[in-house]
């Protein structure tokens, strides 16, 4: 007896089809799963003969086989659970097996039959529509974020006895539906506002430039100065995600199970800040089975390195191929898997290892070798990628005691969106989003300058030592001050500004 069972699997953050077979034949009672079933796989039988019993089914003692095809690329998780059972009730003729080509079947089971939640689901429900299937049942958890594909009947299930009553005929169960409009109204919505930052005037205004131009950022200052504050209301004035960069990043937070149950999509940037003992694993992605890093995971949003001196030096090495290319690629023997990886670094450190050099409220204790050791943990090629260096000073105290708000995130939004709106316009159909990403061939096209600011940026050159990184740098930064500015040339006050935010390519004063 044989029966049939379309499943699906999820390589990278791509879902693809797989068919469970499984086969009931004569013999001593045995289950054995074959197609290169990883741990929770293969212990998928111990948890499928429980259900199938506590259900209120007869588990056959015989000699039972499974097979999961393809079976050249290795299978992981526990989704094969619900299909597999299906699986066996089929071929001992309690389930039809008319509808079991129509649907893609997913679910982990309990040991009562309950259906519980799986990570993938909406890569896999992209595979079911890609495949031309009717519909999906997965875990009533898993349901909203899989509705998310339109024209795809999403059924919601609670228990394998409900499976097999809607198989048999003897149910019906109402797809999941979601409104997209709907979803997209919270997309602004934010705990934090730039409102409440008292003070660093300065540092808002760079962090208004880094998110109209799509620039990495780096904030210097003493402990206490705002820093973090400043880089968690940073998502809050980026442009509002699409529906496209939305699916995108849902689809990486779904491989790894971080979709809320009551939310269909990530609709607000990501903010990732991994603690400075990270694994190059942990912040770039890998494993046995490569899994997304943080760095993906922070995909269309912040990637905030906090105190990042103290971060390995190997870890923040593996950093400068994403951020050159905007994806990640791990390769391993059997599998290379590539991720998105398209992010803001923005990053924070101290001026000094005690922190408070060119502070007038405290003493520094460090010597000029010391913080030139300090700084030198963060490599050239890095702050090569990072346009945009600060120092962000301890705040004042009339600043702290003023009830007087600040300007609102959406009000710099605003403004962001326009900047971002001729950006696009400037580089349609070029594959590239933002002024950041400009390479030398459109920086001799969209960056020219006049002969007054080619002088002052000859000044500024000689005058701080500026490296011929940092000319590129200000010329980026620049075109984006224009573009907020909605000045069609670089003018020389828009060179002046964008000057002012290479603090460490001046060296220590």
């Amino acid at each position: 007896m044989l029966a049939k069972v379309l499943s699906s699997a999820v390589l990278g953050i791509d879902g693809y089809i797989v068919e469970v077979e499984v086969d009931i034949a004569g013999g001593l009672p045995s289950f054995s799963t074959v197609g290169l079933p990883e741990g929770a796989v293969k212990e998928s039988k111990d948890r499928v003969k429980a259900a199938i019993k506590n259900a209120g089914y007869e588990f056959p003692p015989r000699r039972i086989t499974v097979n999961l095809a393809p079976a050249d690329i290795k299978k992981e998780g526990s989704a094969f659970d619900l299909p597999i059972a299906i699986g066996i009730l089929s071929a001992q003729g309690i389930i039809p097996p008319d509808h079991l080509h129509d649907y893609l079947f997913l679910g982990e089971l309990s040991l009562d039959g309950g259906v519980k939640p799986i990570r993938g689901g909406l890569p896999m429900a992209m595979a079911a529509k890609g495949a031309g299937l009717r519909g999906i049942c997965l875990p009533k958890a898993n349901a909203r974020e899989a509705a998310v594909v339109d024209g795809l009947e999403v059924l919601p299930m609670q228990g394998l006895g409900q499976v097999v009553s809607l198989l048999r005929g003897e149910r019906e169960i109402a797809p999941v539906q979601i409104d997209m409009a709907e979803i997209f109204k919270e997309a602004g919505q934010y705990p934090e506002d730039f409102k409440d930052v008292k003070g660093q005037e300065h540092a808002k205004r760079a962090l208004e430039i880094a998110a109209a131009g799509g620039h990495n950022i780096l904030m210097i200052g003493p402990p206490g100065a705002g820093k973090t504050m400043l880089a968690r209301r940073l998502p809050t004035i980026l442009p509002p995600m699409t529906i496209e960069e939305s699916l995108e990043t849902t689809k990486v937070h779904s491989v790894v199970g971080l979709i809320p149950q009551e939310r269909a999509l990530t609709i607000i940037r990501p903010f990732r800040t991994p603690h400075h003992t990270i694994s190059d694993a942990g912040l770039i992605g890998g494993g046995q089975i490569p899994r997304p890093g943080e760095v993906s995971l922070a995909h269309n949003g912040v990637l905030f390195l906090d105190e990042l001196p103290e971060f390995k030096k190997n870890v923040l090495e593996v950093l400068r191929q994403p951020l050159e290319d905007g994806n990640v690629t791990i390769a391993r023997a059997t599998t290379s898997l590539t991720y998105p990886a398209r992010i803001m670094l923005v990053a924070a450190m101290n001026p000094c290892p005690c922190g408070f050099y060119s502070d007038p409220q405290h003493e520094c204790t460090c010597t000029i070798p010391q913080i030139q050791r300090y700084r030198s943990r963060v490599s050239g090629p890095l702050l090569d990628r990072i346009d945009i260096h600060i120092e962000v000073p301890a705040v004042r105290y009339r600043d702290l005691t003023q009830w007087q708000e600040g300007e609102s995130s959406g009000q710099i939004r605003d403004r962001a969106k326009v900047a971002r709106g001729v950006q696009h316009e400037r580089f349609q159909g070029k594959r590239i989003f933002c002024n950041a990403q400009m390479t030398s061939r459109h920086l001799k096209r969209y960056c020219q300058i006049d002969e007054e600011g080619s002088r002052l940026l000859e000044t500024a050159m000689a005058k701080f030592g500026l490296s011929a990184r940092g000319y590129t740098r200000i010329l980026k930064v620049a075109r984006t001050i224009a573009d907020l500015e909605g000045a069609e040339a670089i003018a020389p006050h828009h060179l002046s500004e964008a000057i002012q935010y290479r603090t460490l390519d001046r060296g220590i004063l």
